[in-house]
């Protein structure tokens, strides 16, 4: 396959599972692309995440406990989702770990337990708990992820630090991935000192208007190939930047959108999704500990 058909497969990709294009529009395109419909499916399964890929962090690793919790949210609501721990070290503070816009999946519970093994009692939220949970069909999660009321979804995520510092984290920060990302940048702005860290990985940012509400240093985790979610991040990190905010922004290059999900065979880019990991630890190591 040349670069230029899996650019633009990538590409066809993420015009579908975030900007709304009609799956049969999506199918069509895509078998010009790639030329058949048999090389048409190949390559969607190359770029999809699969659900069915090895875990980095097994879900029975010996070094971490992990259960399914509920707690309350915002305005009487409740959630439910993941919560890993170390087993045999003190815990360095307290992560929320927002999913992508497929829910809460078995490679956001991997990353979660990775947070716990790096010393961090971490807590996956399921933000579609209030639509009946994640459902296994990933176009079903992120219609689903689409219905779900802004306001409302950030209101629950400031209340679900609430709970976590009073879990026994100290300072408690968050990360989040592509729709998570995008989270994390809201949480920032409606938080304030509730929150002492945010990690965004190529999450879509809020108007610029609204850095001068953020009080959590940010680091901003970004694809250099990934035009969409820049068209709006990098103004972010501006306005963060003149409004005198603690931020950093890593642009990793030659990169795509969901670089750091080891699910996605065309996307993942182990070396750098090992640097952004690598990064993300320290700076919470930083700001939490």
């Amino acid at each position: 396959m040349s670069n230029t058909v899996r650019d633009a497969a990538v590409t066809l990709y993420d015009r579908y599972t975030h900007e709304g294009l009609d799956r049969r529009a999506f199918m069509a395109e895509l078998t010009r692309i790639a030329g058949s419909s048999a090389a048409a499916a190949t390559l969607l399964a190359g770029i999809a995440a699969d659900p069915a890929a090895a875990a980095i962090v097994a879900s029975d690793d010996q070094r971490v406990t992990a259960q399914d919790v509920e707690w309350p949210a915002a305005d009487g609501r409740r959630l439910k989702g993941y919560l890993a721990r170390p087993k045999a070290r003190k815990l360095r503070g307290a992560v929320v770990v927002v999913h992508e816009n497929r829910g809460l999946t078995e490679h956001i519970r991997d990353v979660t337990r990775r947070a716990a093994l790096a010393g961090y009692l971490a807590l996956a939220p399921d933000f579609l708990t209030g639509k009946g949970g994640t459902p296994v069909d990933q176009d079903a999660a992120r219609k689903l992820i689409g219905e779900l009321d802004l306001p409302q979804t950030v209101a629950d995520a400031v209340a679900t630090l609430d709970w976590l510092r009073a879990q026994g984290g100290t300072g408690v920060g968050i990360v989040g991935f592509c729709w998570g990302g995008a989270m994390v940048n809201r949480v920032a702005v409606a938080a304030g000192p509730k929150l002492d860290a945010g990690v965004s990985f190529y999450g879509p940012a809020p108007s610029p208007a609204e850095a001068g509400k953020v009080s959590a240093p940010l680091l901003i985790q970004l694809a250099e190939k990934d035009a969409r979610v820049n068209a709006t991040a990098l103004p972010w990190v501006s306005a963060l930047r003149a409004a005198g905010k603690q931020v950093r922004a890593i642009n990793y290059q030659g990169v795509d959108h969901a670089f750091h999900n080891d699910t996605s065979a065309e996307r993942y880019d182990a070396k750098a999704a090992s640097r952004a990991w690598a990064s993300t630890l320290a700076f919470f190591k930083q700001h939490l500990a």
